[in-house]
């Protein structure tokens, strides 16, 4: 409410009054409302953990019944999957000649239902028409965020119905079917029912059947922890010496949105280079499934694509060279990831002190500038390929340099792939650089007056040291 109202004509007119309330509203966003969301998500439906799962258009199904779920509610999607097994619906199913009902994610509500469940995502936010077009589809169950208007058109003279949950987005020519939180399940069992009777409309159709691409996915802050730390022991500490050592250059995050306007050849572009210099990847949102297609959430694209000191830790581990941490909102947990490496001790006292930098090349979305404010705010600086300000000179300069002074961290744009991702490189070296970590130590191999001088001259009058 404060923001709106310092927005509205003729209050707030100082620009850099304006960006403290954005960051105030930014950092409530990130450590209050995501991470929120995030934490109360986990508890309902439990925490993600790593396992195999596979993002392509060709999950779906000949005979069965296709449900797409598409948006950014991960209680209707959790609804879906329990009714998708209930017997009643399943009963339906075989009715109509269907073996039963075969869900597939989209866009953010895919990436909450493949983290927890290994459900497969048929296609992100630039791909929501393509998995329409297949005709393949019964029923595509949509929420908020990021549904495109065209979807309805989509769909004209197809068996195929868009249909709408939530009273606040609705749509022309869109099927409503109101989803009751606080009756879910039957919510559910109704859509899933109405999905039904769409099987026996089914029309000509394609589903490719090219090699599906096989993704690891899970990588929650606890799975980190214990991944690293091992079964019994949780902790950070062996990505922080990774780090001090070498093997790890650092931490680069990318997140958010495609666009129709750019190749999503773009977030692969990025990382391939990141991970070849020896830089870990953490990817969220559409920008993770562009990665997943791209087969860089393997263990084995380590062994391909990483430099020697990355491709050592994951081979170690068993981890991909990008890790696939969830949906747009569960940025938090990278929040809660930089926050445990401070904790954890060797790379400085805040996260504007460690060697981990984020970008969101193709956003979209206004909530990913609100994600970057939040990052930049906590200290962790930012990347974008544009950002609507360069028309703005004074305000620009803000952002992109003197914003530094207050938060430690900054914007920076860049124009194509290459150099987003020279740049966070930059940012990451700049932050070794202040450690002292940049230059790797040599290995010294001592002799005994070597390690006597080392470890002082004993206790006086015990011992050999006496």
């Amino acid at each position: 409410m404060e923001m709106m109202h310092r927005t509205h004509m003729g209050v707030d007119q100082e620009y850099h009054n304006i960006t403290k309330q954005a960051s105030r509203c930014a950092l409530a966003d990130g450590w209050g409302a995501s991470m929120l969301s995030t934490e109360l998500t986990d508890i309902m439906f439990g925490t993600p953990v790593p396992k195999r799962a596979i993002i392509d258009l060709g999950v779906l199904r000949e005979d069965m019944v296709n449900v797409t779920v598409h948006g950014h509610e991960p209680l209707l999607a959790e609804s879906l999957c329990l009714a998708a097994e209930d017997e009643e619906i399943l009963a339906l199913a075989k009715k109509a000649g269907a073996e039963g009902i075969n869900l597939a994610g989209v866009c953010c509500t895919g990436n909450e239902i493949l983290m927890r469940r290994g459900i497969p995502v048929a296609g992100s936010f630039i791909q929501q028409e393509m998995v329409l077009a297949t005709g393949a589809v019964e029923a595509m169950v949509v929420d908020v965020q990021c549904v495109m208007q065209s979807l309805a058109q989509v769909v004209k003279g197809k068996h195929t119905d868009i249909i709408t949950t939530n009273y606040r987005a609705k749509m022309p020519d869109g099927v409503h079917i109101q989803f009751d939180e606080h009756d879910a399940y039957a919510s559910a069992k109704q859509i899933l029912a109405h999905a039904v009777g769409n099987f026996k409309k089914r029309g000509e159709y394609y589903i490719p059947k090219d090699k599906k691409f096989d993704v690891v996915v899970g990588f929650s802050h606890e799975t980190i922890n214990y991944m690293l730390g091992g079964r019994f022991r949780q902790s950070y500490r062996p990505l922080n010496d990774n780090i001090i050592n070498g093997r790890i250059r650092g931490v680069g995050a990318l997140v958010g949105c495609e666009h129709y306007k750019y190749s999503d050849d773009i977030h692969f572009e990025i990382a391939k280079e990141l991970i070849k210099n020896n830089v870990l990847v953490l990817a969220t949102g559409c920008a993770a499934q562009a990665l997943g297609r791209r087969g860089l959430m393997r263990p084995e694209a380590a062994t391909e694509y990483a430099g020697d000191g990355l491709r050592e830790v994951c081979e170690t581990v068993g981890m991909p060279p990008v890790l696939h941490v969830g949906s747009c909102v569960d940025n938090s947990r990278l929040l809660i990831a930089l926050t445990a490496m401070v904790k954890e001790g060797g790379l400085g006292d805040d996260i504007a002190e460690l060697p981990a930098v984020g970008s969101a090349p193709l956003w979209m979305s206004e909530k990913a500038v609100a994600i970057g404010q939040y990052f930049v705010a906590s200290g962790a600086h930012v990347i974008f390929q544009d950002l609507p300000i360069s028309g703005a000179k004074k305000f620009s300069e803000y952002l992109l340099k003197d914003i530094k002074e207050e938060f430690g961290a900054c914007w920076g744009v860049q124009s194509n792939p290459l150099d987003i991702a020279k740049a966070m490189i930059a940012a990451i070296d700049g932050k070794r650089e202040a450690l002292g970590i940049n230059k790797k130590k040599e290995r010294v191999l001592m002799d005994m007056a070597m390690r006597r001088e080392l470890e002082g001259g004993g206790v006086a009058g015990a011992g050999c040291g006496g």
